[in-house]
């Protein structure tokens, strides 16, 4: 099988908004970025249904559709976006080597991405609880009534009987944030304590609007396409009893994973995952190697925070580019 062979100043890993960020600014700075989707193009917001909180939208716009606007400012600048399943990469020299196929089950690579830098924005996946109903539309409710992220999506439940999962420090900080909206919040977890730090239990505990469930395990999720969410199945592991739980909403909070595995041997990453970065900057400890978006970022996960750090990374590459006399400095004062 025949091997097509890449060469660029800047290769971007994902495309969501942190990496189509990173693109528009490094095509903006005439670096001609590739842009490599990745298995989820467009990022989680793919599967979001209305973005009421990202600027300049002031009434809303669909996550696929915000998704599909990125792309094309990207494009438009001269990024060039590729759709390959990097199966491993070398970063123990310049230029980095990454070695694509054309499936993730595919058996041979196909492609041979050569990058004087890298930015990684491959994102991280919320952990899911594997039941019934909370695949994504329009197989399940995903989107449509079930969640990862209260702080993207908890205003639309407002005035609502929500249902969130869960037991550490992310649980209780989602129902906490619910409680601003929802009318009631059912917080259901499988044991008889959580995990969570005590005084997030503490604040959990102290608010009237929010009811723990122990020993409860949801099992499936209810509701249509044109309701959403109407209830739960639940199985209450200590009584060994199935039942009915009606709700307008469920919340998964039981933690999410950065897309992180490909650099486990290169990059420095915190205990689950997460890759570290220098100070202020998107700089990893592999210089011209840099880290933006969720893949680096565990505490605001918010599209616009990653579009924000995606801009970081893509000005930290063009610098380092830059100093290694690869690159014109830009002399725009807006980029």
């Amino acid at each position: 099988m025949s091997q097509t062979e890449i060469n660029r100043k800047v290769v971007i890993l994902g495309s969501g908004p942190a990496g189509l960020t990173a693109a528009i600014y490094a095509s903006r700075a005439q670096l001609e970025p590739l842009v490599i989707d990745g298995p989820q193009p467009g990022g989680q917001l793919t599967i979001t249904t209305d973005v009421e909180n990202y600027p300049g939208f002031s009434k809303g716009i669909m996550g696929p559709e915000l998704m599909n606007e990125f792309r094309a400012q990207a494009e438009r600048f001269g990024s060039e976006i590729i759709n390959v399943w990097i199966d491993k990469v070398d970063l123990s020299e310049r230029p980095f080597t990454l070695y694509g196929k054309a499936s993730q089950d595919a058996a041979e690579i196909s492609t041979i991405i050569k990058a004087e830098t890298l930015i990684i924005s491959t994102g991280a996946s919320a952990k899911w609880l594997g039941i019934p109903g909370e695949e994504p539309a329009p197989v399940g409710l995903g989107g449509n009534g079930v969640s990862a992220c209260a702080t993207c999506d908890g205003f639309f439940f407002r005035g609502k009987d929500v249902v969130i999962v869960g037991g550490g420090d992310t649980a209780m900080e989602e129902a906490m944030f619910l409680t601003r909206f929802a009318s009631k919040v059912n917080l259901m977890h499988r044991r008889d304590s959580f995990r969570a730090s005590k005084i997030m239990q503490e604040r959990v505990f102290n608010n009237d609007k929010i009811e723990i469930l122990w020993h409860t395990e949801v099992r499936e999720i209810l509701g249509t396409k044109e309701e959403g969410v109407t209830g739960v199945k639940i199985f209450n592991n200590q009584k060994k009893e199935e039942s009915l739980f009606p709700t307008q909403g469920v919340f998964v909070a039981i933690g999410h994973k950065p897309n992180t595995d490909l650099f486990k041997d290169w990059l420095e990453m915190d205990e689950t995952g997460y890759l570290k970065t220098e100070g202020r900057t998107m700089k990893t400890n592999i210089a011209g190697v840099f880290a933006c978006g969720d893949a680096q970022d565990h505490y605001y996960r918010q599209a616009v925070t990653a579009a924000g750090s995606g801009c970081m990374a893509a000005i930290d590459a063009e610098r380092f580019l830059v100093e290694h006399g690869e690159a014109v400095k830009n002399t725009e004062t807006n980029w």
